[in-house]
């Protein structure tokens, strides 16, 4: 019995091979009935290629892939970061579609669909998987899954069709609210891209499109050379990170965690004697990525004594320029295009202060750049908190999975 379970249902639940409940699907797409080239995702189940990969990977000629209709499943028996031995779809999207034979196809002749859909979800499935891939090779990240095999393989499932439905029902609930607060977190970020875009002037424009009521003068231009104090941060790498020790930030983090201010910092090294350390408010812009688009952002460091990694280019902005609004200024715009131009390499992309310093910066009085920034940090704010709410409904999900199923 599972761990967890809802009241009025009682008894152990029963062990299916999966061949119990389920034929397998051979069927082709022979006359071309589809012209939908399918591919499973693990977080997104089937879609079709284009959606996913931007372009068709699959053969013109698809008369020779299996003919998938709505309602069945699909096995992809390649891994991923966190599906060690790959994941069980079904198709929901659309009507039907084409999927290459490497996948394993089949249909439920019995048990509530919506459940077997959650329950391979759950990933309990996988014990009985480890079973039999433990002992064969893996190819280029595809398991080695002998087909009569995995429909021999067991799991425990409740034959009570009433339970089965109470389960689901429940999960595709939770399933909803993620997929609103998802939503809600993407409409929340797509206003702050649009209010970037217009807050800040134009490419030879005096002012910006949207502007706060009470200011009406004109911003001025300069270089950024003129506007800040240039040094390099100094040579950390992953390998000197420590449990504890002094917070330090490393370039790869200013395009994966932070926004364009940083208050907190959750990585820590043991200072080195040539240490660079921020006195606060410096703005940081990385000086090695792996595009053009990752580098060109700003972020500014309010707090001093932060150890300041190799790979950063550091700027102190003078007086009259607030540090968050000149990260917000170098990562939005003009300034963020022109930057993305003067990004060079190919495997790996550089900036130099020497780019950085050449950058036009528009900019107004610094009572108007303080009242800009604290707009975009209650938004950031409130970024932050859905974020951690659709992290704490994710888990939520992950730990009832766990503990509805054996």
């Amino acid at each position: 019995m599972p761990k967890l379970r809802f009241p009025g249902f009682e008894g152990e639940w029963g062990v299916f091979r999966l061949s119990d409940f389920a034929d397998r699907v051979t069927r082709k797409n022979t006359d071309n009935e589809t012209n939908l080239p399918l591919t499973i995702s693990s977080k997104d189940g089937l879609v079709d290629q284009i959606s996913y990969f931007n372009k068709t990977v699959a053969s013109k000629d698809m008369s020779g892939y299996y003919l998938l209709k709505n309602g069945e499943f699909a096995y992809n028996k390649s891994y991923s970061v966190g599906y060690d031995f790959g994941s069980i779809k079904r198709l929901d999207r659309y009507p039907m579609g084409a999927l290459s034979t490497l996948y394993i196809c089949f249909m439920l002749k019995k048990h509530y669909s919506d459940f077997i859909k959650v329950y391979f979800d759950s990933l309990k499935w996988y014990k009985e998987i480890y079973k039999i891939s433990a002992e064969g090779a893996r190819n280029h990240g595809l398991l080695n899954m002998p087909t009569d095999e995995f429909f021999n393989t067991k799991h425990n499932l409740p034959e009570n069709v009433q339970e089965q439905r109470k389960i689901a029902d429940f999960i595709n609930l939770l399933n909803r609210r993620i997929e609103t607060q998802q939503l809600l977190l993407e409409t929340i970020k797509k206003y702050k891209r649009g209010l970037l875009s217009a807050i800040f002037p134009e490419k030879d424009k005096a002012t910006p499109i949207y502007r706060l009521s009470e200011f009406t003068e004109p911003w001025e231009q300069r270089k950024a050379v003129d506007i800040a104090e240039y040094s390099k941060g100094n040579g950390y790498s992953k390998s000197d990170l420590t449990e504890s020790g002094t917070p330090i930030i490393l370039y790869g983090r200013l395009y994966t965690k932070y926004q364009f201010v940083i208050n907190e910092v959750d990585t820590f090294a043991i200072p080195k004697a040539s240490a660079v350390y921020s006195q606060g408010n410096e703005v940081i812009i990385p000086a090695s990525g792996e595009t053009a688009e990752d580098i060109a952002r700003a972020s500014a460091v309010e707090k001093p004594g932060v150890l300041l990694g190799g790979d950063l280019n550091i700027l102190r902005p003078f007086d009259f320029i607030n540090p968050s609004f000149l990260a917000l200024a170098i990562s939005s715009g003009e300034p963020q295009k022109e930057l993305e131009k003067r990004a060079q390499g190919k495997s790996v992309v550089h900036i130099h202060n020497s780019d950085i310093q050449e950058i036009i910066i528009s900019y107004p009085a610094r009572i108007e750049q303080d009242q800009i920034v604290a707009i975009f940090r209650r938004l950031d704010h409130l970024i932050t908190l859905h974020q951690r709410e659709l992290e704490l409904f994710t888990k939520y999900k992950l730990g009832l999975l766990q503990q509805l199923f054996i």
